[in-house]
C-alpha cells in the first residue's frame, strides 16, 4: 500500500515573525516595493502558505526618498480616491503626493502588489514607514533586509 505525500500547511499560531529594516534612500520604487511585498506575504520562507499570513514585519526609513525611473513618470502616475458620494473621485499625481505625503507612494506601490483580500490588509499593517532615519522599534531588534 502506497502512502500519500503530505504538504506542509502553516498554522497562524506557529508562525515565527522577524523584523527587518530597510533604508529607501535612492532605491528604485518598484524594485523595492516588490521585495517588501514578498517579505510581507512570507514568500521568502519555506513555510509559505497562501491562506495564512506567514510574513514578517518591515520597517522602511527615508520612505520619501525613493527614486522613480522614467522621464515623465512623476507627472503621469495618478492615484485615485473615491469618497463614496456622487462625483467624489479625487485624483493626485505622484509629484504632488511626494510633496505632501511622501511615504504614501511606497505604501500604495506595496499595497497594489499584495493579494486583493482581507489577508492583504492584515499584511499591510506589518509595514512601518518613516520619512526620517529614526524609528521607535528598537525593542524588536530589526535586522537589515537583504535586497
Amino acid at each position: 500500500m502506497k502512502t500519500a505525500n503530505k504538504s506542509y500547511q502553516a498554522k497562524p499560531t506557529e508562525v515565527e515573525r522577524r523584523w527587518y529594516v530597510v533604508d529607501a534612500t535612492d532605491r528604485v520604487l518598484g524594485r523595492l516595493a516588490v521585495r517588501i511585498a514578498t517579505v510581507l506575504m512570507g514568500k521568502h520562507k519555506p513555510t509559505y502558505t497562501p491562506h495564512v499570513d506567514t510574513g514578517d514585519f518591515v520597517i522602511v526609513l527615508n520612505a520619501g526618498k525613493v527614486r522613480v525611473t522614467g522621464n515623465r513618470k512623476k507627472e503621469e502616475v495618478v492615484y485615485h480616491r473615491y469618497s463614496g458620494h456622487p462625483s467624489g473621485l479625487k485624483e493626485i499625481t505622484m509629484k504632488s503626493m511626494l510633496e505632501r505625503h511622501p511615504e504614501r507612494v511606497l505604501r500604495e506601490a506595496v499595497r497594489r502588489m499584495l493579494p486583493k483580500n482581507a489577508l492583504a490588509r492584515h499584511m499591510l499593517r506589518k509595514l512601518k514607514l518613516y520619512c526620517g532615519d529614526q524609528h521607535n522599534h528598537q525593542a524588536q531588534q530589526p535586522v537589515p533586509l537583504p535586497l
